[in-house]
């Protein structure tokens, strides 16, 4: 078999957007030249999609722009440009819960770590069905391990270059958890995939932005949520100490929505199951999702 045709079986009839061109993956073709392959040098953005409506597209475009001005790359498309190729995607996937996936690199040019002159970036997107966490999960929680976060210092950055968190994530495969949740000086910043929170004494802890956690879209619902909610919520540095002894533990990204973690390092957090605060947390996200399902809001 040819290996440029050596990709997964089932997912070689999904439709994708390449430079301007939607085709099946498997007719898709990005030049071993492309930045992006060799260097990492690039950005990207999860859009969850609920009954066909882009969750929070806007946010995630602001976020898009804003990796883009920090790797001082020129976004090739407006805000409304990418709205309609979004939704064109959408349009050409079966599912009605979705997966946006979209990535930019600096392009195709000789390789040298300089900047290139007079390159087009490469464009691409692609749509899958949303995988959120089952029945089972969300009822007995996940478990996750600690590790140093030893990544470089612009985590807020969405970029490609994911090596570091993809080594992170590997420590959670093989201790048989769900998510590595990370520690760097003594203060939490973030899971390999998501936003982390704690809550103690029916206070919800959330770690400030800062240039090393990403600004999660999903993280900024959560803190809305709460606000609108009445649910106690601090946005402050949470030590190891008060991550170690809290009585609940939550990650959230796009595919995961809001999950508690009751299991961390091998020893139960909490009482060992989804605490209260997280089950108000929890009914307010479904009843927000739903709500953008009928397309009450976006």
């Amino acid at each position: 078999m040819n290996v440029l045709f050596d990709i997964p079986e089932d997912v070689r009839d999904w439709i994708v957007f390449l430079n301007g061109s939607y085709l099946p993956m498997d007719e898709a073709r990005v030049p071993v030249l492309d930045r992006g392959f060799l260097f990492g040098d690039g950005v990207y953005e999860v859009i969850p999609v609920y009954g066909r409506h882009p969750f929070r597209i806007a946010e995630h475009l602001r976020r898009l722009q804003y990796s883009l001005d920090g790797i001082r790359m020129a976004n090739p498309h407006s805000d409304e440009e990418w709205h309609r190729l979004v939704l064109g995607l959408i349009d050409r996937c079966p599912h009605q819960d979705q997966t946006v996936y979209l990535q930019l690199t600096r392009g195709v040019a000789r390789r040298d770590h300089a900047f290139p002159k007079g390159v087009r970036p490469t464009v691409f997107m692609m749509a899958s069905a949303l995988s959120t966490p089952t029945p089972e999960l969300l009822a007995g929680g996940a478990a996750a391990v600690t590790a140093v976060d030893n990544r470089w210092l612009r985590c807020d950055i969405k970029s490609t270059a994911l090596l570091g968190n993809v080594l992170m994530r590997q420590l959670a495969v093989d201790a048989g958890a769900h998510e590595t949740v990370m520690i760097r000086d003594g203060f939490l910043t973030e899971g390999s995939a998501s936003s982390v929170f704690a809550v103690r004494d029916g206070v919800i802890l959330a770690p400030p932005k800062s240039h090393l956690v990403l600004p999660g879209t999903t993280y900024e619902v959560i803190v809305e949520l709460a606000e609108a909610g009445g649910m106690p919520i601090e946005i402050r540095p949470v030590s190891e100490a008060e991550l170690r002894e809290a009585d609940e533990l939550w990650i959230s990204s796009a595919t995961r929505e809001v999950l508690a973690v009751t299991r961390l390092d091998g020893k139960p957090v909490g009482s060992g199951a989804p605490g209260p605060v997280f089950q108000r947390m929890h009914a307010a996200f479904v009843a927000f999702r739903d709500a953008l399902r009928r397309g009450s809001h976006a």
